[in-house]
């Protein structure tokens, strides 16, 4: 299915990122150099609304935002969250201490919250996959027991999430991200020695987590281990759709234990799983409904 949203005279010169897409509403970030807008549409209502203005925003290059979108399975409410992270110059000592501060908006109320301290540095621009009711990040901090992060949007609480076992890879670079692969949290890890695909088979147990794809390293895949690979979706004969950062789609054949990449247009773009609804924005009160 293909639909034109004609996005073109709002989003005129500018980057436009996806956050995530629940029950048919996709969540999009409109990047800027010092600040950033927040949307919801709807592609087949052809609705969208502006989120308000955060409370943060980026005064160097140095600060990095992470989003998450989600509904909570005993509320029902859907909501937005943004974690900005940022060093700040310390004028009594050369240390620059973080700040990183979480802000929540639920749709329908006009405003956002805020969450204040997050304990927990996240990978930089790698917004969170949703999945049983809670959204999930990779963190920064070589002392965490745990290298994944959740937050529930129902009680609306952080906490540590089980991740895969670590292997300790000398002397590599390792890229990783997380998705959700047939209903499984999943989380790829790409190094000059093997590129791997996790799955979680069991939500929320350590000892569930299972390789599902291994392919290990050649020259010929050299390409592979440059840049973090992220999963669309998977097929029902096996066949995995995945993304190359901003620059392809690639394609994992179970049966050959292959991957193909399909250059699919010639500029940077990006892509994600999205289930059609009909659900209206005008749903949520107090909230401006645009549509195109």
């Amino acid at each position: 299915m293909s639909v034109d949203l004609n996005l073109e005279p709002t989003f005129h010169n500018t980057i436009l990122l996806q956050v995530g897409s629940v029950d048919g509403l996709v969540c999009l970030w409109q990047f800027y150099n010092r600040h950033d807008n927040t949307y919801i549409c709807n592609p087949i209502t052809r609705e969208y609304m502006i989120l308000p203005r955060q409370r943060y925003y980026r005064e160097d290059k140095y600060a990095t935002i992470v989003y998450g979108f989600g509904v909570g399975l005993l509320t029902k409410e859907y909501k937005v969250i943004r974690i900005f992270q940022t060093d700040l110059q310390s004028y009594v000592t050369s240390v620059r201490p973080r700040l990183i501060e979480a802000e929540i908006y639920t749709l329908g109320t006009g405003q956002w919250r805020s969450l204040g301290h997050v304990p927990y540095r996240l990978t930089k621009f790698h917004n969170g996959p949703f999945l049983n009711g809670c959204v999930h990040w990779t963190i920064r901090d070589q002392y965490s027991p745990e290298g994944l992060y959740a937050f529930d949007f129902d009680n609306e609480t952080f906490h540590l999430f089980p991740s895969p076992p670590y292997e300790e890879i000398h002397g590599n670079h390792r890229w990783q991200s997380l998705g959700v692969l047939n209903g499984c949290l999943c989380q790829c890890d790409s190094s000059a020695v093997e590129f791997t695909i996790w799955v979680m088979k069991e939500y929320g147990i350590k000892k569930s987590w299972h390789k599902e794809v291994v392919i290990k390293q050649s020259i010929s895949l050299g390409w592979l281990i440059r840049e973090p690979v992220t999963v669309l979706e998977g097929l029902g004969d096996g066949t995995i759709l995945m993304l190359l950062r901003d620059t392809c789609l690639l394609v994992y054949c179970p049966r050959k234990k292959t991957i193909e990449k399909r250059k699919m247009f010639r500029i940077f773009f990006t892509g994600m799983a999205y289930r059609p609804s009909f659900l209206k924005l005008l749903t949520f009160e107090s909230e401006r409904v645009h549509v195109l």
